[in-house]
C-alpha cells in the first residue's frame, strides 16, 4: 500500500478543511514547495495535491503551484476543477502523473470515456462520499447518486484507479470508517482503491493493510504529526 501525502491548496496556501467545509479552513504549513520537499525526504513518492479554488469555482490561479510541485521529485497526482480535455492535457504538460476527475466524471460522461480512452491508467476518478452519496463541486453539491451505484457505473467504464474519500472523517483525525470501505471493496474487486478520509495514527494505517487497497492519503494527521510519514511508509513495507 502506498502512503500519498496530502497537500490541499486555497489561494495559494496550504491548508486543510474540516469535513470539507471551506469556512473551516486552516493553513497548516508556510509554503507547498517546501513542504512537498519535507514528503520526499521522509521517504514519500508520490503527493496527491487538491486545487479547494478549482474543485469549487473552477479557478486555475493555483496552477503554477502544481507545476512546481511536479518538479520536486515526487510523483503528483492532482484533482480539482479539471473539467475538460485540454486542463487534462495541460496538467499532463505540466509533469503531473495521473488526472483526478470528481464533478465531470458524473457530470460529463462523454469526457470521461474520451480521457480513459486517451490516457487510460494515468485517469483517476473521485469518489467523494458523505451519507453515502457522492459529492460535487469542491463537496458542496449533493449529487444525488449513491457511492455504490456510481462505483458500478466507473466498472463498467473501464475506469482502472478510483480515490475514495470520506467526507464526514476528512480532516477530523477521528479514524477509519472500515464499513464503507468494506462495501465498496467488493465492487470494485478488479479496481485499483486509494482511500482518504480521517486516517489519525498507525491504527489506520494498519487496519487499511487488511484489506487490498492500493494508497492510503494522509493529511491532518502529518501536519498535526499524530502519524509520522516515516512510520507509515515503513509499516507499508514491512519494516516493522
Amino acid at each position: 500500500m502506498t502512503i500519498y501525502p496530502a497537500i490541499d491548496l486555497l489561494d495559494g496556501k496550504c491548508v486543510r478543511l474540516h469535513q470539507g467545509d471551506y469556512n473551516k479552513s486552516t493553513q497548516v504549513a508556510e509554503d507547498p514547495i517546501e513542504t512537498a520537499k519535507g514528503f520526499l525526504d521522509d521517504g514519500a513518492e508520490w503527493l496527491h495535491v487538491v486545487d479547494l479554488n478549482g474543485a469549487k469555482n473552477g479557478d486555475c490561479s493555483n496552477f503554477i503551484i502544481i507545476e512546481k510541485l511536479a518538479s520536486t521529485g515526487l510523483k503528483i497526482q492532482t484533482g480539482g476543477g479539471i473539467r475538460d480535455i485540454k486542463r487534462i492535457e495541460q496538467c499532463f504538460l505540466s509533469g503531473v502523473d495521473k488526472v483526478i476527475l470528481g464533478s465531470a466524471a458524473i457530470r460529463d460522461k462523454h469526457l470521461l470515456e474520451v480521457a480513459l480512452k486517451k490516457y487510460n491508467e494515468r485517469i483517476i476518478v473521485g469518489v467523494d462520499v458523505k451519507d453515502q452519496c457522492v459529492r460535487m463541486s469542491g463537496w458542496v453539491e449533493d449529487s444525488g447518486i449513491n457511492y455504490i451505484e456510481f462505483a458500478k457505473k466507473l466498472v463498467k467504464c473501464g475506469v482502472k484507479t478510483i480515490v475514495y474519500t470520506d467526507i464526514s472523517k476528512d480532516g477530523t483525525l477521528a479514524g477509519i470508517n472500515i464499513k464503507p470501505i468494506e462495501d465498496l471493496i467488493k465492487i470494485v474487486t478488479d479496481i485499483k482503491l486509494i482511500v482518504g478520509g480521517g486516517i489519525a495514527t498507525i491504527d489506520d494505517i494498519n487496519a487499511l493493510l487488511k484489506f487490498n487497497i492500493t494508497g492510503a492519503i494522509c493529511g491532518k494527521s502529518l501536519y498535526a504529526k499524530t502519524l509520522s510519514l516515516k512510520d507509515a511508509i515503513q509499516r507499508c513495507r514491512g519494516d516493522f
